[in-house]
Order: structure tokens, then sequence, then C-alpha cells
């Protein structure tokens, strides 16, 4: 989600890495010359005894971030240092860009409007396909996503029954974008439509309606606790709506419009029942994007046979939907799916 990629310095010990697809056809029927994908990985396969990697993770971004936001300090220092739930001397670590987003082939390369309409499960499909045909991983260890990244957590777990020994969405709820959070992508996409500079994607600077519309993204993402806080008067609020413009202006309108229709096939719900691998939610009971008064997990998890859910209460220091970039305050959740799906093989042993 935009603003939350936090300390978006990636970190150098990771490999960088393209695949690129010839030809590639989306489910929309249009197709991409030329697609890249990039993707970046850190720790070493293991292999079991049949030589198949058996400890790779993958670990998904949210909207508008990358695999730079997922290498960032506050992420190494929670989750993949020594010791800690992902450790990279335990686990291979893989963190997709996917279509739209990062250095992967997106709008603003170029095409712009005529780049081809995606959804997500074109982002699935293509997680999938780095996995199994460019790194060769049969079966992933699991697979931890934040936002989108924890919706196509859940795609993951129905389209790919047997491809992971567990997935763990956070801060995402298993049924279609309606409501809140409908409203909000609309408010969006139609502020960046209707700016007359928009010129039917062919712009040259920055519609104004999505510099102001961010404003309006950049409220719902964080927690009320923390905005009543930081915003006690109308100076200082003038001041975070410029920043919000600044920020803004460093976003494609392009990229961030296509990034949002792309979620109008997520709809999982039909399918929890049919969810056969270990699958552990959390989110956060201050997060507006998926308001915990909804009670989705409580009444929807049940249906999954191997399915657990957590709402951690927020605090004077979380910051709503935004508390995924802050993984020092849930890593032990993630601690507690590890050792349920079972540890890794020991580093050390017979690795690539």
């Amino acid at each position: 989600m935009p603003s939350a990629s936090r300390d978006r310095q990636a970190v150098s010990g990771a490999v960088q890495a393209d695949a690129c697809f010839k030809n590639y056809k989306f489910r929309s029927g249009e197709t991409l010359e030329r697609l890249r994908i990039h993707y970046a990985t850190l720790g070493t396969p293991h292999r079991n005894a049949k030589g198949d990697i058996d400890n790779a993770v993958l670990v998904l971004h949210w909207t508008d971030a990358d695999s730079r936001a997922l290498l960032a300090p506050s992420f190494m220092k929670a989750l993949y240092n020594p010791g800690r739930p992902l450790d990279t001397q335990r686990y291979y670590l893989i963190f997709v860009d996917n279509v739209g987003h990062g250095q992967s082939s997106k709008p603003s390369d170029g095409l712009k409007a005529g780049f081809p309409n995606y959804s997500y499960g074109d982002l699935v499909d293509l997680q999938h396909k780095l996995v199994t045909e460019t790194l060769g991983i049969k079966r992933l260890h699991a697979i931890l996503g934040m936002s989108m990244g924890g919706m196509n957590a859940w795609q993951w777990a129905e389209a790919y029954p047997d491809a992971m020994d567990g997935v763990m969405p956070v801060v995402s709820l298993p049924i279609k974008v309606s409501g809140r959070n409908l409203l909000w992508r609309h408010i969006v996409t139609d502020a960046i439509r209707s700016d007359p500079e928009w010129k039917g994607g062919n712009y040259i600077d920055p519609p104004c309606g999505w510099l102001q519309s961010y404003a309006v993204l950049r409220m719902m993402i964080d927690s009320v606790v923390h905005l009543q806080e930081t915003l006690p008067d109308g100076p200082v609020t003038d001041e975070f709506i410029k920043k919000t413009h600044k920020q803004a202006a460093q976003i494609d309108a392009n990229d961030i419009l296509y990034s949002l229709k792309s979620s109008a096939d997520y709809d999982p719900e039909p399918g929890l029942s049919k969810i056969k691998t270990k699958l552990f939610a959390l989110n956060f009971s201050d997060d507006e994007f998926n308001p915990e008064e909804l009670h989705v997990l409580e009444r929807l998890v049940p249906k999954i046979k191997n399915g657990r859910y957590v709402v951690q209460p927020g605090t004077s220091i979380s910051r709503g939907h935004l508390t995924m970039a802050q993984p020092e305050l849930w890593a032990q959740h993630v601690a507690a799916f590890m050792r349920w799906i079972g540890d890794a093989p020991p580093s050390g042993a017979r690795v690539n």
C-alpha cells in the first residue's frame, strides 16, 4: 500500500535477478511481447534426498511496494536475521516484484494506458510460474504475504492446494473487495480518470486528482489513534497533506490505477472449504481497511480444516493497516506459524 514502504533501501546481500517471458498472455486475453518479473532471494536452497528444494519461503508485498520494501532493515532485524522466524541460515526466501510494481514490467515503462490489463489471478499465475519454472521449486515451505500479498496468499491456498506446507496472509480478508475497501479504490480511480490532465492515461504531468485522492488513501491506511496524536491542529495537518502530495508525485498514476483495478477478480470466499494447507491469518484490530467489527475471520476461517487466525489488538505505537510495515510488532506470530507448519531442515545439510 502506498507510503507503507519505510526503509526501502534494499539489503546488499540479496541476490537480484529477472525472469523474462515472451509473448505472455494475461487472463484478459491481452499479451505482452516481453514480460519481465524481477525478484530477489536471501539464503540458500536446501535439497532433500530426492533433490527437491524444501526450505523455500515466498514473501509477497503490498500494493505499490516491491521486494525492496520487504528487504528493509526493519524486516531483516525482525524476521530474517539469525534466530528470527525466517532465519536466512535455515530458509531460502524469495521476494517477487509483482507485474505492475517495482522493477517488473509496468505501465510507466512506456506503454502507459496501452499496457495489458492484469488481475490478482495474473499476479498469482506469474508468482507460481517464477517459483516452479524459473527457480525449479516443486513445493514451497511457506508463503507470507501482506495486504495485496496476503490476498494473493489466500489465492495460492485455493489455486495450488498442494504447493506449500502453509500460508500466512497478513492484513487481508478472504472476501471479495467490497464496502469501504471498494469505496476508497473507486474514489482514487475516479479522481484520476476525471482529471483533465489524465488524457486517457497519456499524461505528462501527474494528474492532480491522483495527488489529492492520495491523502484520502493515506488517512485510511493509518490508525485512528496515530493520526489523532500526530495531527493536532490545522498547520500540522496542512504540512501532512503537502507531504502526501510529494509522496504521490513519486508514484505513477497509471501504475496505481492498474494495480487498484487488478483486485476486481479477488473472491476466495466460495473456495475456502477446499483449502488443504495450514493457514494462519493475522489482522490488526485498528486496521480501517479490514475492520474487526465485520467479524470476517471469525466467521470464515472455521470453514478451513487447518485454519487459524489472530486479530492482534492495536496499541499506542501500532499504525492500523500500516502495522504490516512494523514487523517487530507481529514477528511472534510468524514464529508461531513457522513452528506450526514444521521447521525447515537444519542449516549445513545438503544444499544446492
